[in-house]
């Protein structure tokens, strides 16, 4: 685990507060927009997939993705700038830590386009309520069951210890320069990706716009990627979303 003590308390919370700042204006942005969509819900069920439409979503989903997953990417952030100051140290200047986040962020921004599309094409299949939650039972379990399998697969895993273990991703794939540095940030985007977009398809069982299940799976991936009992943790939940995908299988069909 990484040992704050190893940066200058300086950098320290100034990736602490940059971190925790953009976080918090993600979900200031999430809970405004909520409360802006509910009154006319039911209106946007039936709104149109015109230009401005599908921009208001995809800027839903690029900020919600921002909020759900910059705080699970703080340790390789800290260890990146632990790894500049000592190159600057020794004359030989890393990039910018921004360059890092960049590359990370935009990887989730990358997937927000894709998770648009997603969205477009269940809206224009009926599958979708005007509050962005599936329809369909059947959909709904086999979203919560798909999640809790992918737990278990071995590609999850070799996923997640990338994301577990920033130290040794770094030192694997490290880059000079700033096009080095997004690159790196690019690439822990994509094993981010890997490792956790089964469980983003949870937002359309759960309500796209409800705070209380992004919150929950903001949650999980936190505790999955952060802490000691994480992967076994993982796998209990996973069982359990099995278990209750077929529980609403059964009691829908």
């Amino acid at each position: 685990m990484f040992s704050s003590r190893k940066l200058p308390r300086s950098d320290f919370f100034a990736i602490l507060f940059s971190l925790g700042g953009v976080t918090v204006l993600a979900w200031v942005y999430l809970f405004r927009m909520a409360g802006a969509m509910a009154p006319g819900m039911a209106a946007m069920g039936v709104r149109p997939w015109d230009a401005g439409h599908f921009l208001m979503m995809f800027l839903m989903w690029a900020v919600m993705m921002v909020g759900m997953m910059l705080p699970s990417v703080l340790p390789s952030v800290l260890i990146y700038q632990m790894i500049a100051r000592k190159s600057a140290a020794e004359a030989m200047p890393a990039a910018p830590t921004a360059c890092f986040v960049a590359g990370y962020l935009a990887m989730w921004v990358l997937f927000s386009l894709l998770a648009t599309f997603l969205q477009w094409g269940l809206d224009r299949a009926a599958l979708l309520s005007p509050a962005m939650v599936a329809k369909s039972p059947a959909l709904g379990a086999g979203l919560l069951m798909a999640a809790g399998a992918y737990q278990w697969l071995p590609f999850k895993n070799r996923c997640l210890q990338h994301c577990r273990s920033p130290v040794h991703y770094l030192a694997d794939h490290w880059h000079s320069g700033a096009v080095g540095a997004v690159r790196m940030g690019l690439s822990h985007g994509a094993y981010c990706i890997g490792c956790c977009w089964v469980l983003m398809g949870l937002l359309f069982a759960g309500g796209v716009m409800n705070l209380l299940w992004i919150a929950a799976i903001t949650l999980f991936v936190l505790s999955e990627k952060l802490l000691p009992w994480g992967v076994v943790g993982g796998r209990a939940l996973g069982l359990l979303m099995i278990a209750a995908g077929g529980f609403i299988l059964y009691n829908g069909a």
